[in-house]
């Protein structure tokens, strides 16, 4: 890695930790939302760079929706007793169970957009006044609106036309009673930034980022992962394919890609020819219309 990438990280760092310190100076109860995908991890670390030698001050939120990688789910148990993190984990299916989510029916079903209930009272439960995310703003054209502390109203709907301005990086964090915060510390990095990080930092990640052999099926262009979750149609064809994940959300909506990567390195070499944004490529939730991503946020969703 040339000294010019290794001073832009530790600028993009820099940046990070200031965001996450400001988070802990401006609110009472803020939380991480973790997925236990790349991003989320990145922004863990740099909240225990930010806060060191004190353990991370943030909870980890997980939205489970029953439907995860089961690597996922491993290595986020492991990752938060290693740490001597507090791991907060709750269930769609509970909002299923008490009538308050309509299960999808179909062969695209998904609990993707069911998440936004349980995160909701996930965060009325524990009184969150600020939710700290992973999201970036080159992912998707809905979250590149986002400021660095986006403004969320007392039903957690998010309003692009009524944030504040962040001028010279000063973050305007006051609400009314009910309202809170999502918080984007790593707002302006891209995917390569992010590889490139974690092969700098040496930051461990789910094997699933990297390339293994697994039952997949193709779908509309995308590869899905054989599961008990997904309604296969008829002509659908399970066969084994050298596939690693680029992203990691719901198995019912995320896809992989075919590639040879199984190194950090690798995987930064691949995504430097790349055209196209992880989500782009193998997010089905975000393929449902043009303005998906943006209706589902604008509802509450992270």
């Amino acid at each position: 890695m040339n000294s010019y990438n290794l001073n832009h990280l530790k600028e993009l760092e820099a940046e990070s930790i200031y965001v996450l310190r400001e988070v802990a100076a401006q609110f009472e109860r803020p939380a991480l939302l973790f997925s236990g995908g790349k991003d989320s991890l990145v922004v863990f670390h740099l909240a225990r760079k930010a806060f060191f030698p004190a353990k991370c001050p943030f909870p980890l939120v997980h939205v489970d929706t029953g439907h995860n990688f089961p690597e996922t789910i491993v290595f986020m148990d492991e990752l938060a007793e290693k740490h001597g993190a507090k791991l907060i984990r709750r269930f769609v299916q509970d909002a299923i169970d008490q009538g308050r989510a309509v299960e999808e029916k179909g062969f695209n079903a998904s609990r993707n957009k069911l998440q936004t209930v349980t995160l909701l009272d996930t965060i009325a439960e524990f009184k969150f006044d600020a939710c700290i995310g992973g999201a970036r703003r080159d992912e998707e054209k809905a979250r590149a609106k986002e400021r660095f502390f986006s403004h969320r109203d007392e039903f957690g709907q998010w309003d692009p036309k009524n944030q504040r301005p962040e001028l010279w990086n000063i973050f305007n964090g006051k609400k009314n009673v009910g309202e809170h915060f999502r918080c984007f510390p790593i707002s302006n990095w891209t995917e390569l930034d992010v590889w490139q990080y974690i092969a700098m930092e040496k930051i461990e990640l789910p094997n699933i980022y990297f390339t293994h052999q697994r039952l997949c099926f193709k779908r509309d262009n995308v590869l899905y992962a054989k599961s008990d979750f997904i309604n296969m149609k008829p002509d659908e064809v399970i066969k084994e394919y050298q596939v690693r994940f680029r992203t990691i959300g719901d198995m019912t909506c995320t896809g992989a890609v075919e590639s040879p990567a199984s190194n950090p390195i690798d995987i930064i070499q691949e995504i430097a020819i790349s055209r196209i944004t992880e989500r782009g490529a193998t997010r089905a939730d975000d393929k449902r219309s043009e303005a998906a991503m943006e209706d589902r946020k604008k509802e509450g969703y992270f």
